[in-house]
């Protein structure tokens, strides 16, 4: 999930369009295979949505991206919800409480409909859980933490978090923490990992707790990867290579040194991530907060009034309206990284619900997933391929990751 950057002004014109874009993509074919294969999302931003409204997700909710009735029509299997939280939440005390508030929506959810969706905890699971004792296919909900604020700075809680269900945390989000620095910061005390960001990813290691290095600075990244005793993922991350100077996405050095070691990297459909002018304007929107911050810091220090935020945040938006993006960006990220590291390391993580509808035309909610098979399809990726990206890869990392825990 992005802080507040990427408005939802457009959620409902892309609702109402997002229907005729599916039919003019997907196929007889890549709807077969959608369906039959294992699709696995890491990254959907339901939690932090049903916090500020609650909807029935196992029901069709056209003011989100996800529900049942659309993932299983897209073929989604297995949807990591995210427990997002935000690095004011982590400054002001809260973001513990937040996400085990969040990991409580979604245990709601799966009691209300115990037909339609169950909390992975394993990958052995997967089978057993699929379908339901009545025959209804479920849509399994592993969940995954982005930001690490809710630990605070006990490594006890990832016992916790782990307990709870928490398959893999995002060292850090839009701020540096207690453990990692943020690849968005201006501020970065730790050139990296902290020191107990260091034991931090022993004790994931441990757990079984998938290390995940997207939203973190280069060097956070590469200590994370370096340090880890199993595979790294990069949960929603672009690849830099399409957007110079962003550093949120993965370079082409660490998406490497990452697939080296056996991680994977997850495209996600966000169209800040795929579009380098709105790459450009996200870091761009950093840079001026940060400095908005500074400017106010400095008034109130002296005594004057203060510039307003609302007044701040409305004039960046008018003046950087968000681009439309065509699903080709995020088929090009895929061919980038199957080049780049081998089919065996790309997977794919939408970031639904957490970019206020700017995504790629086509994959706008869950039950585009066709539409992007199709394009794979297209391209000449075989069956088998379209398999590990759609999910296969990142299992097998979950996998291994499980397995080092159990040594």
């Amino acid at each position: 999930m992005q802080p507040a950057v990427l408005t939802r002004l457009a959620l409902a014109c892309l609702l109402a369009t997002m229907s005729g874009a599916a039919a003019a993509q997907a196929t007889d074919a890549s709807r077969a295979l959608a369906l039959d294969a294992v699709i696995v999302d890491t990254h959907i931003d339901a939690p932090g949505a049903l916090l500020d409204t609650w909807a029935d997700l196992g029901e069709a909710a056209p003011d989100r991206e996800f529900d049942y009735p659309r993932a299983r029509a897209g073929g989604l299997d297995v949807a990591f919800m995210s427990i997002y939280t935000s690095a004011a939440q982590d400054a002001d005390g809260s973001a513990r409480d937040i996400a085990h508030r969040q990991i409580d929506a979604v245990e709601a959810l799966t009691a209300r409909h115990p037909s339609r969706f169950a909390i992975l905890r394993s990958p052995g699971e997967l089978e057993r859980l699929r379908v339901a004792a009545d025959g209804t296919p479920r849509v399994l909900l592993p969940l995954g933490m982005e930001n690490a604020a809710p630990i605070g700075d006990s490594l006890s809680q990832l016992q916790v978090f782990f307990d709870r269900g928490i398959r893999y945390i995002t060292l850090a989000h839009s701020a540096s923490n207690r453990v990692a620095d943020s690849s968005y910061a201006a501020t970065r005390p730790w050139t990296g990992l902290s020191p107990f960001g260091r034991e931090v990813v022993a004790e994931m290691n441990r757990l079984g707790i998938m290390v995940d290095v997207s939203h973190v600075s280069d060097e956070a990244a590469a200590q994370a990867i370096a340090l880890s005793t199993v595979p790294v993922i990069a949960s929603h991350s672009g690849f830099r290579h399409f957007t110079p100077g962003f550093e949120r996405n993965i370079s082409d050095e660490l998406a490497q040194a990452l697939a080296a070691r056996g991680g994977v990297v997850q495209i996600p459909f966000g169209t800040a991530f795929v579009e380098p002018r709105a790459a450009a304007d996200l870091q761009a929107w950093f840079d001026a907060s940060a400095a908005f911050d500074a400017r106010n810091a400095a008034r109130e220090a002296a005594g004057e009034p203060l510039e307003d935020r609302a007044a701040f945040r409305a004039a960046w938006d008018a003046a950087h309206p968000m681009p439309e993006t065509p699903l080709e960006s995020v088929l090009v990220q895929i061919d980038h990284g199957v080049r780049l590291l081998g089919v065996d390391h790309v997977g794919i993580g939408s970031d639904f619900d957490g970019v206020g509808g700017a995504l790629a035309t086509g994959l706008r909610d869950v039950a585009d997933f066709p539409n992007l098979v199709a394009g794979l399809q297209a391209r000449g990726y075989s069956d088998g391929d379209i398999r590990k990206i759609l999910g296969g890869n990142l299992m097998r990392v979950w996998t291994e990751v499980e397995a080092g825990a159990a040594r």
